[in-house]
């Protein structure tokens, strides 16, 4: 039993000494609030003597029973519209805060939404102080309504607004706040055109507009305030007007159409193109406010101008000068037009091509604007020069010379450019020529520059065709005689002259070989020496590859000078005469000869005649009688000598007596004479100088045989007539040689060629030199397919000669044309619902190559497994399934190929556009398939909850979708059937019903059969907090009692809360959430009774706080708390405890009687047992040497004598 009290003890000592610890905290700590601040609320215009409202205790813990408490406000209310009041149950004095009574001022919360209040704590007893603050909110309540501003609205629409459009937005403000600042809009009538949205007051556009049918829409909004459901208020809206003025939609954008024109050049304010505008609309929409030129004119060097006012045609005309130089192409204009309309529509962009004057039939450049050759003085006619070209090429395009003054030399091939030599050309003539070149529009030119290439072309010429003079005999030896004079027209080495005397045989005469004086080289003698020589001289070039060579005839006479004197064949002549010879009968003939025979010799008598008998003829030498002998007096004289001269007009011969003798008889003349033998002397020395030069003669007869073009040219006999070539041959390529043959030397068997017919196009050219025929342009057997070329081959001899030669050419196919599609591109509509293997279209390519290189074979590019082409005709079928929706057009790339069997493959590709035509094979699918929408409960009618899409991929009216609900939710809804909108049309009662399951039915209008699709719209109802009330007790504070020793689950009170609202907001539920007595008690959560929940032991807490909640089931739950003081009632259930568990004191032996040992101090945790403890020793003092006093518990000894020696030790049990 001891043991079980000291264990006893031990334990209740143990736990006694926490509460004793407790009891002198409290006494030690001072007067103080639970926290340093509360937070308190209170709503606004609340009445007098209304309490705020705490999440927690607010006051101070009593450590002293004996405290008295006050409670005092000391700063924060400068209104003085609060109170402070305390509140004393068990050991807590609860802080209590009220609005005043009998106060003017109310609290509002839209002038002062908070109070900080300092609370003063005053012990009476010791004055001692504590202070706390108290944050006291003041709540909203909703005394205050939307108001809209501004009232009236006004909006004008095209009447071809789309459905959905937001077309306005209105707005209100209410200036509570929360729940009680929210607020709805709705029309205050249901229309079925607008809708507004609830919260946000934007109005949208839900039906079809028509300006025939309503122009005009007057509309009354009204913010309602969502406390009106909450509160049943009936007053606490406000209302605007929304008026909206339907106007004639713009619905047709311009549209351009365009002409260009070419204007004269004459034209001083050209029109460059005339603009119509188009605009299918009525009135202002369908004017025309401007047509504007946006892009391509950077430098606005155009305009537009109205061709009348008002008008729908524009002219497009020049600002100022155009810069057609820097665009010789012309400009590409892009025009929009801009109507009238409200919004305004603009016309799809057009692009114009002004053409420039600078470029009209032709190109407007020249690859070149400067083109430079070289041509050989040697070159024959129809020598190729040089090919300009202008770009681009087409082929209208003709080239001009421009008219140059002076001879044309050049021949202009108008169609391909080239530049041919129309005759031989001399650099001397012209160095260089300069020609223009122009395109037959003459708005493009290029200067053509052509260098003449001297050569040894020319041969040296004489400056006279023959050369004559003489000289006189007996000149000293290197006496000029003449001077020849050649000049070369050649330049440099070419033109180099020397003189060389060409005759075989030698004459007695030199050249000078530099300056062409001819001078003697042998003392000449008249009558010795030919007096006539026929000289060759040959004026020589310097040039290469051969001298050019020309002889001059010079012939020199040999002047006879009158050295010698004339002499008489005959001399001393004496003779008879008869006398009757009658007058002017011969007598003689004298003779005489000079070697000189410079002149005739004259014959004079210069004595014996001076009767005049006789006369002397003084060229023939005859003498004859004068005057008769047989009278006058002449009879008289019958002796007559005559003594007569010769002479050379200079010379005087030995003069030669003639002595006659007149006979009487009739006898002839009888005359004897001595012969002198001159004449035999001369002839002997005439014969011998003749013998000496007689060579010369024969020379003549060969005279410049040398430089004589005796031949021409001739090509070979075994040259082909006729050749192929490959039309691919590449330009410069050789394709014969044209060689020919001449048997002159020199520059008479120097050849060149030419072509000279058969060469229209510039395709071939020959070399000048070896005769070689080439490519000169490339070849096209699409174009031309034979050529018949006259080559002709000239010598550079003169006269210059040629032959000629006629080669067929015949081109061959090449593989050089890819094969071309009759179009750029094809396009084809096919039924989506097309049948297999259904032609849809032929494709055709052409391909102007022969054989295998112009045969095509067909194949599509484009993967795909819905079509395929007939690789031979071209022909395309469908041979997969089509549809519309998942491609509405195929663009398939189709291949024509040739199939060459040498050479590589050439192919064209073309674009074949496949457009699916529709067919009403979909029906109408809902995005999303079904709909889920929550919804306020308290939202107005006509609000759309939900805006429903239902996607038609068919087209036309097959594609228009109309809406109807299957199940309209008892008339709560229902659906635009054009818009889709879904409208509230009922109001709306969660506590009714919660969930909604629509069926809505889209159907579109495709003929001849409509299809349609259905989908659910949930719809579910969101409960809006009407929760207004919060549960109430009756008092903010209760008080429990219970015994200890009660049973777990015994009730120890009842709690009983109200709540004014109705159904789940009005139903309570109870729990507890604070206080000391937490795990000790459990509430009812229902029916609010409090029950313990562990045993109960007054001895270690007398007493429990609780805070214990009322919590309604609103969607948004209120509460209140109230807090319970519950008091442990004692038990006797602890047996007493001494204070310590073994006592060890010292006594004296020999003690006398009643003397105090030790007290024993015990106790009993029971508060009724703690007075009636009696103390009583049970064991261990059977000699009765201690007693204990039953009361007081001191042990003491007694009259019997302790003996330490007997027995030290005493130990006793006590009771």
């Amino acid at each position: 039993m001891g043991r079980k009290l000291t264990m006893l003890l031990l334990l209740l000592v143990q736990h006694f000494g926490n509460c004793e610890g407790n009891q002198r905290q409290h006494h030690i700590s001072p007067l103080q609030f639970t926290d340093v601040q509360y937070n308190a609320t209170v709503y606004e215009n609340s009445a007098a003597k209304t309490y705020v409202e705490q999440p927690v205790k607010m006051g101070i813990y009593l450590a002293n029973p004996l405290w008295d408490v006050r409670y005092k406000i000391i700063s924060g209310d400068n209104e003085n519209l609060f109170k402070a009041e305390e509140y004393i149950l068990g050991n807590f004095c609860f802080l209590r805060i009220r609005t005043k009574g009998g106060n003017t001022a109310i609290l509002n919360r839209e002038v002062k939404d908070h109070y900080m209040l300092t609370i003063k704590a005053v012990e009476k007893n010791t004055n001692v102080e504590a202070r706390t603050k108290v944050w006291v909110q003041i709540l909203d309540t909703n005394d205050l309504r939307p108001l809209f501003s501004p009232t009236s609205y006004s909006v004008s629409l095209p009447e071809n607004t789309a459905i959905r459009t937001s077309i306005a937005k209105v707005s209100a403000t209410d200036a509570d706040i929360g729940t009680n600042g929210e607020f709805y809009y709705s029309f205050k009538e249901r229309t079925d055109t607008f809708a507004i949205h609830p919260t946000s007051g934007a109005v949208v556009l839900t039906g079809r507009l028509d300006y025939t049918e309503t122009k005009l829409y007057e509309m009354e909004i009204l913010a309602v305030d969502r406390g009106m459901k909450l509160y049943g208020s009936s007053g606490i809206s406000s209302m605007a007007r929304l008026t909206v003025h339907v106007e004639q939609a713009n619905e047709y954008a311009p549209v351009i159409t365009a002409v260009v024109l070419t204007p004269s050049e004459l034209d001083k304010d050209p029109t460059y193109a005339i603009v119509t505008v188009e605009d299918g609309d009525q009135g202002s929409n369908g004017e025309i406010a401007s047509l504007s030129i946006v892009a391509g004119d950077p430098l606005q060097q155009f305009k537009t101008v109205r061709s009348v006012p008002g008008g729908k045609e524009y002219k497009i005309k020049a600002v100022s000068h155009i810069d057609w130089e820097s665009q010789p192409f012309g400009y590409n204009l892009t025009l929009q037009a801009k109507d009238k309309g409200n919004p305004s529509q603009f016309s799809s962009v057009k692009v114009i091509h002004i053409i420039s004057p600078l470029f009209k039939s032709g190109p407007v450049r020249f690859e070149k604007d400067m083109y430079r050759a070289e041509i050989s003085e040697f070159a024959p006619p129809d020598t190729p020069v040089i090919i300009v070209k202008a770009l681009p090429s087409y082929s209208q395009l003709k080239y001009v010379l421009k008219n140059a003054p002076g001879k044309v030399r050049f021949n202009l091939n108008t169609h391909t450019g080239l530049i041919s030599t129309l005759e031989p050309i001399k650099a001397q003539y012209a160095p260089h020529f300069e020609l223009e070149v122009m395109t037959s529009d003459r708005k493009a030119s290029a200067k053509v520059l052509i260098k003449v290439k001297a050569m040894n072309s020319n041969p040296p010429e004489f400056i006279q065709t023959s050369y004559k003079a003489s000289f006189d005999e007996n000149m000293p030896v290197g006496t000029s005689v003449i001077s020849v004079s050649a000049v070369d027209l050649d330049e440099g080495e070419n033109g180099y002259v020397t003189y060389s005397i060409a005759n075989l045989n030698p004459l007695p005469f030199v050249i000078n070989h530099f300056n062409g004086i001819i001078s003697t080289s042998e003392e000449m003698d008249y009558e010795l020496m030919p007096r006539v020589y026929n000289l060759r001289i040959r004026a020589s070039d310097w040039g290469t590859p051969y001298r050019r060579e020309v002889e001059v005839p010079v012939t020199i006479i040999l002047n006879n000078l009158n050295d010698n004197i004339p002499l008489f064949e005959k001399i001393n002549c004496e003779g008879t005469i008869p006398r009757d010879l009658g007058v002017g009968e011969q007598i003689t003939t004298v003779s005489a000869i000079d070697a000189d025979e410079l002149q005739l010799v004259r014959y004079q008598i210069e004595t014996g005649n001076e009767l005049e008998l006789f006369t002397l003829n003084p060229n023939s030498g005859v003498l004859s009688l004068k005057q008769p002998l047989v009278s006058g007096i002449g009879a008289k004289v019958s002796f007559h000598s005559l003594r007569i001269t010769a002479t050379d007009g200079e010379n005087f011969a030995v003069p030669l007596y003639i002595n006659l003798t007149v006979a009487a008889s009739r006898k002839p003349v009888n005359l004897q004479c001595e012969e002198t033998g001159v004449a035999k002397m001369l002839a002997e020395t005439l014969l011998q100088a003749n013998k000496l030069h007689n060579h010369g003669e024969v020379e003549d007869a060969f005279f410049d045989t040398h430089s004589m073009n005796l031949h021409a040219p001739q090509f070979r006999s075994t040259l082909s007539t006729s050749i192929e070539v490959k039309e691919d041959l590449p330009v410069g390529s050789s394709i014969i040689l044209m060689n020919a043959t001449d048997l002159d030397f020199g520059f008479n068997g120097k050849l060149v060629y030419a072509i000279s017919g058969g060469n229209n196009d510039s395709s071939f050219m020959v070399d000048l030199e070896t005769g070689m025929l080439k490519i000169l342009s490339p070849l096209d057997r699409e174009v031309k397919d034979k050529y018949t070329l006259n080559i002709t081959v000239y010598d550079l001899g003169i006269p210059q000669k040629s032959d000629w030669h006629l080669l067929d050419i015949n081109i061959l196919d090449a593989n050089d044309n890819r094969p071309e599609f009759l179009q750029d591109s094809y396009f084809v509509e096919v039924s989506e619902n097309k049948e297999l293997n259904s032609e849809i279209i032929q494709i055709e390519a052409t391909d102007k190559d022969l054989g295998p290189n112009g045969e095509v074979k067909y194949s599509l590019l484009t993967d795909t497994d819905m079509f395929t082409i007939d690789s031979e005709t071209g022909v395309v079928k469908v041979v997969g399934v089509l549809d519309r929706e998942i491609q509405h057009v195929h663009f398939l790339k189709i291949e024509a190929r040739d199939q060459p069997k040498e050479e590589p493959q050439l192919f064209s590709t073309v674009l074949l556009k496949v457009s699916l035509e529709d067919v009403n094979d979909n029906p109408p699918k809902f995005i999303p398939s079904n709909y889920y929408v929550k919804v306020r409960e308290d939202l107005p009618e006509g609000t759309i909850v939900t805006w429903l899409e239902a996607y038609d991929p068919d087209v036309g009216q097959s594609s228009q979708v109309r809406y109807s609900l299957l199940d309209t939710g008892d008339g709560t809804f229902d659906v635009d059937k054009l818009s889709g909108a879904v409208r509230i049309v009922q109001r709306l009662d969660f506590e009714r019903r919660q969930i909604y399951n629509l069926t809505v039915r889209a159907k579109d209008k495709g003929r001849p059969i409509s299809l349609s699709s259905t989908c659910y719209v949930e719809v579910e109802v969101v409960d809006v907090n009407e929760n207004l009330h919060p549960p109430r007790f009756s008092s903010f504070v209760d008080k429990g009692f219970v015994k200890e020793d009660v049973p777990i689950g015994s009730s120890v009170m009842t709690v009983t809360a109200y709540d004014e609202d109705k159904g789940r907001d009005g139903e309570i539920r109870y729990s507890i959430r604070d206080g000391s007595g937490i795990g000790i008690f459990r509430i009812d959560e229902e029916k609010g009774v409090i029950e313990t929940a562990d045993r109960l032991d007054r001895e270690t807490a007398s007493h429990y706080w609780l805070t214990v909640y009322a919590t309604d089931q609103g969607v948004v739950p209120l509460s209140s708390f109230i807090e319970i003081y519950i008091e442990v009632g004692d038990v006797n259930d602890n047996a007493p405890q001494t204070t310590e568990p073994v006592y060890y004191p010292e006594i004296m032996e020999n003690s006398p009687k009643d003397v105090s040992v030790v007290q024993i101090e015990a106790f009993d945790p029971d508060s009724s047992s703690s007075e009636k403890l009696t103390y009583k020793i049970t064991s261990g003092n059977p000699q009765g040497f201690f007693s204990i006093n039953i009361k007081t518990g001191l042990i003491t000894t007694t009259s019997r004598k302790l003996d330490r020696e007997q027995q030290s030790e005493h130990i006793l049990e006590l009771k």
